[in-house]
């Protein structure tokens, strides 16, 4: 068996010749913090929470994929409020019971889920 202790990161994937538009949409539109360093393959590495997002250029990029990575949030309604005002498109998907949840792509099309669970579960 493996004991695995957490999720450490998730890495996507950018167009080339993209990178400084992807650290202002991620660090600015999404206010996520950037762990500066030397990193491999020039890739950008931003935090929420203590996980990590690596965002790395790649020649073949695929767009609407179902992968995606989800973030919990406080609130969900502020969130989706803050997204649209910053011409970002939400969409829905199945319900699933204790938790409110949306989706948006970045402008690559690199899919993310926002979750708020319910007070009560």
């Amino acid at each position: 068996m493996i004991d695995i202790e957490r999720l450490d990161h998730v890495l996507i994937t950018i167009p080339t010749n993209t990178r400084e538009e992807a650290l202002r949409f991620y660090t600015e539109t999404l206010s996520l913090k950037e762990i500066p360093g030397n990193h491999p393959n020039g890739a950008i590495w931003v935090a929420f929470g203590d996980i990590e997002l690596h965002i790395r250029e790649e020649a073949i990029h695929q767009h609407n994929s179902a992968r995606h990575a989800a973030m919990v949030v406080k609130d969900l309604a502020g969130a989706k409020a803050f997204l649209q005002k910053e011409n970002v498109e939400i969409s829905y998907s199945s319900v699933i019971e204790g938790r409110e949840r949306c989706f948006f792509r970045d402008p690559w099309g690199n899919r993310f889920e926002l979750i708020e669970y319910n007070k009560e579960v």
